[in-house]
């Protein structure tokens, strides 16, 4: 273990050599980024092997440190989960460079012509628990925005993320880009976690993605500026005009598919007039298939309920449990998940224009959907190629963060010997 003089060294040369390569970064050619990262995913899939069985550590490590089953789910590589990783590495690749682009632009009367362009941030310091694909993700946004990463992983995920860095090494040395362009934080000592925090000569901004202690330590003590990606309380309102077909196997996926992600349905709320028909037929599918429904006292009448507490409200499970409650109406809904939603991802069930309509004008969640699983709530589906997390605050970068959401902006101004009067 090193002392925390040590990390301080560590830390401060990592951010140092980030700051240098950012600034040959911010003027890097597309082509180059796109080798790198193309490389990058050849490399992962030729060394899959490799990466699996480092991955076997990290899943005996995690068993060790007692992470539930659907952590260890997160955590697990496989075959096609490494196939996954290098094909958000080549879609990441394949986007246009965001880079430059000119956002609008516009002539003064006093003669001159003004452009708004997009401009990388500069350093992005990504502290994450657990998912060792978000190691490839974040570097390949950072990369193609123009940025330098300094990546943190969790502890459990060390040696995965560890073999995809050294993946992504390889890539920027094909492509003749700064080694330190991604850096990986070379140990498990959380107080490189608080050094990371206070590195406002070296670092733009920290993205901390992870469970609410983690998003909660970083927002509580950051001096660096943070897009905080908060706990995904997912709500389903199931309205009186749901569609049968379509509230079953929506319900279904957004809670089953995958319990450990941020997009995962957490809270559904139950239509008073479906009670006894649609909303008895979705918490009986939902038992049948092995989940723990946290029902109020009129859904805790189901056979294979539990009875929910206080506790059940505004609660991330990421787990196969979930809360169940009846309201009136939207308007019931809506003043729940204003209540206790954590402003991620909220989705209606109906097939009335007007009743999605008001859910989606007074609901301010980052991502509202209707008729489609909450587990789209995710940058590769939504065309970004991969992304850095589920942004949950209003400034700066909202929902999926990707790489046009790692860009700020910069005025370029052209004159003709023009002065102010």
């Amino acid at each position: 273990m090193k002392d925390n003089a040590d990390i301080k060294s560590i830390m401060d040369e990592i951010g140092r050599n980030a700051k240098a390569a950012a600034a040959k970064l911010a003027f890097a050619s597309s082509a180059a980024k796109a080798k790198a990262l193309t490389h990058a995913a050849d490399r992962v899939w030729a060394r899959r092997e490799e990466i699996i069985a480092a991955n076997a550590k990290d899943l005996a490590f995690g068993r060790d440190k007692g992470l539930s089953d659907a952590m260890m789910d997160r955590l697990m590589l496989d075959a096609p989960r490494i196939q996954g990783i290098c094909d958000s590495l080549r879609a990441v690749a394949g986007q246009d460079d965001p880079v430059g682009e000119v956002l609008t632009e516009w002539d003064m009367p006093s003669g001159l012509h003004i452009k708004r362009q997009r401009t990388p941030l500069g350093v992005i310091g990504v502290i994450y628990e657990s998912r060792p694909n978000v190691t490839a993700d974040a570097a390949a946004l950072c990369l193609k925005a123009g940025n330098a990463a300094i990546l943190r992983g969790g502890s459990e995920s060390y040696h995965s993320a560890t073999l995809l860095r050294d993946c992504i090494l390889e890539g920027l040395r094909a492509a003749d880009l700064p080694e330190a362009s991604v850096q990986l934080v070379p140990t498990r000592d959380r107080a490189a976690v608080q050094e990371m925090l206070t590195m406002t000569d070296t670092i733009d901004v920290i993205i901390p993605r992870g469970g609410k202690g983690l998003v909660g330590l970083v927002q509580r003590e950051a001096r660096v500026p943070v897009f905080a990606h908060l706990e995904g309380i997912v709500h389903i309102y199931i309205d009186a005009k749901a569609d049968a077909k379509k509230t079953m196997d929506v319900v279904l996926n957004a809670k089953t598919r995958r319990t450990g992600i941020c997009g995962a349905a957490e809270c559904l709320l139950i239509h008073k007039d479906i009670v006894d028909g649609l909303g008895r037929a979705v918490v009986e599918m939902l038992v049948a298939a092995g989940v723990r429904v946290h029902a109020d006292a009129t859904l805790a009448k189901i056979e294979g309920t539990v009875p929910a507490t206080g506790d059940d409200w505004g609660r991330e499970y990421l787990d196969m449990d979930i809360a169940a409650k009846v309201v009136d109406d939207v308007d019931g809904a809506i003043a729940h998940i204003r209540q206790y939603g954590s402003n991620h991802t909220d989705c209606i069930l109906t097939e009335t224009d007007a009743t999605a309509e008001r859910f989606f004008e007074r609901l301010d969640s980052a991502i509202l959907m209707r008729n489609a699983s909450t587990q789209f709530a995710d940058g590769g589906e939504f065309g970004m190629g991969a992304e850095i997390g589920i942004a949950t605050g209003k400034l700066h970068a909202r929902g999926p963060v990707g790489a046009a959401q790692l860009t700020s902006f910069k005025y370029i101004v052209v004159g003709d010997g023009t002065v102010r009067g």
